[in-house]
């Protein structure tokens, strides 16, 4: 199956949208989207290895890969992203004609040459990145089907993972290139919480919002967190916003996590199970499995974690610093797909194909209706209700330095570290904000003009330039 993005874009029978065709005729990589066929697509395999043109096209080598996804990227953004009116002015007027007129007023070639000049050769081609199957890996776990890696180049594997701790021990080791993480853990593995110390860093942010607190359906009359005492809840991992988004909000209703009710780790893709189960009374989790305990009618959405701070960061696209500095062009190549495919999974246009790429058991494997549900942000919540929420999960790779400060000040605050922190400085180190900016701008997008801003948490304001102040602040904590 030919991947779309690097299709001619001067031919008017092309698709530069990033997915397949079904066989029933639907859009998307390979697989329907059908609503009855939603658990045939959640077994649906695609293939490993996806080619990068079309099937009467020849192979193309890695600066004909570049050329095409320069020509692709301007066109699209001639046309406004709009491939309808793509194809019919094509239609109209001819691709070469297109392509005569465009040359005449932009030097495609030096724009070409600049393209490859700025990253200069990979020094590694084939890379392997974790990820744990959950929606806030989206861009990482798209851009393998949908060709966002290959347009620069590369040729990534990506491994679905257990869980968060198995992603830390296989970064760690030199076993995963990058990874998926969650937003504290490179934090936590450079100042060495809860793991050996190595400096990680964290190009860019995944997702925001995208969480929310889900609990059994027997707790339908306990939406009050006051009655909440001896809950047992689950968090995917100890250095994650779901444990520190839980703990704040339990606190600001009267709670001590440590004391009134019971965290446990528990990897995503088992926490249905536990739900059923009745090991937990709810959980602070990523999606889709609050929409999938739903689904599977055990349990209901209590609050989504937007409304408890709206634009929180969540998951992230992280790596050794030693990778990076060994690799500097690979993991130019790395970084600009990561931010091109997450900036294409911020529109919400884009969601639905987005879906149906990344439900398949090589993936998510999950229901498409479920993922649907989460990207799309109309939902069903197990109360009898359809909310419609299209900031549900959003996707902004900035990685604002405050983000880091306000993490820093939870794990200050929680006991997870100790001592003095110098705050700022191990923001600027782990987030690359900066560099974040200079990729989105150099890809066409825009950065905002700072790295770092206060935010709003239950209606409390966080000052990022006092962050002890702020994390000796609450009623209740360690710090």
């Amino acid at each position: 199956m030919p991947t779309k993005s690097l299709s001619n874009p001067f031919d008017a029978e092309s698709d530069l949208r990033h997915g397949g065709s079904c066989r029933h005729g639907h859009n998307g990589p390979g697989h329907c989207g059908c609503f009855e066929h939603a658990e045939a697509n959640a077994d649906h395999e695609p293939q490993a290895r996806m080619a990068t043109h079309r099937s009467d096209e020849p192979a193309m080598d890695t600066d004909a890969i570049m050329d095409r996804a320069v020509e692709s990227a301007i066109v699209r953004a001639m046309f406004g992203h709009n491939e309808i009116d793509r194809r019919r002015f094509l239609k109209l007027l001819g691709g070469g004609t297109i392509a005569a007129a465009l040359a005449s007023v932009l030097p495609l070639d030096k724009v070409k040459a600049a393209a490859k000049d700025s990253l200069g050769p990979l020094e590694k081609k084939k890379l392997r990145i974790g990820f744990v199957p959950i929606t806030c890996a989206t861009p990482i776990i798209m851009a393998h089907p949908m060709g966002f890696y290959e347009r620069y180049g590369l040729d990534v594997e990506v491994i679905k993972t257990a869980g968060w701790a198995v992603a830390r021990d296989m970064s760690l080791s030199g076993e995963y290139d990058a990874s998926h993480m969650l937003s504290p853990m490179p934090l936590a593995i450079s100042m060495g919480a809860g793991s050996t110390s190595e400096p990680f860093i964290m190009p860019a942010v995944e997702n925001i919002n995208g969480q929310a607190i889900t609990l059994h359906n027997k707790h339908k009359d306990k939406r009050d967190p006051k009655d909440w005492k001896g809950f047992r809840f689950a968090v995917p991992f100890e250095y994650s916003m779901h444990n520190f988004l839980l703990r704040y909000y339990v606190a600001e209703h009267g709670l001590d996590p440590d004391q009134d009710i019971q965290i446990r780790v528990v990897p995503p893709p088992e926490m249905v199970a536990n739900l059923r189960a009745e090991n937990v009374d709810g959980y602070l989790a990523p999606d889709p499995f609050n929409q999938r305990a739903v689904w599977e009618q055990v349990g209901f959405i209590h609050m989504l974690t937007k409304d408890i701070w709206d634009g929180h960061p969540c998951c992230a696209f992280a790596c050794s610093k030693a990778f990076a500095e060994e690799n500097p062009n690979t993991f130019g190549a790395l970084f600009r797909a990561i931010v091109e495919a997450t900036q294409y999974s911020s529109d919400p246009a884009n969601r639905v194909e987005i879906a149906e790429a990344i439900s398949p058991r090589a993936y998510l494997n999950q229901p498409v209706p479920v993922v649907q549900q989460v990207l799309t942000g109309r939902f069903a919540d197990g109360l009898g209700n359809i909310q419609d929420v299209p900031d549900r999960i959003d996707f902004d790779p900035f990685p604002w330095h405050s983000m880091a400060v306000w993490i820093l000040t939870q794990m200050k605050r929680w006991g997870y570290i100790e001592g003095d922190v110098n705050y700022s400085q191990i923001a600027e180190q782990v987030f690359l904000a900066t560099e974040c900016g200079d990729v989105m701008k150099e890809l066409g997008f825009e950065p905002p003009e700072k790295t770092a801003k206060n935010f709003t948490i239950m209606g409390k304001v966080f000052d990022y330039t006092d962050p002890e102040g702020y994390a000796k602040s609450f009623a209740i904590g360690r710090a």
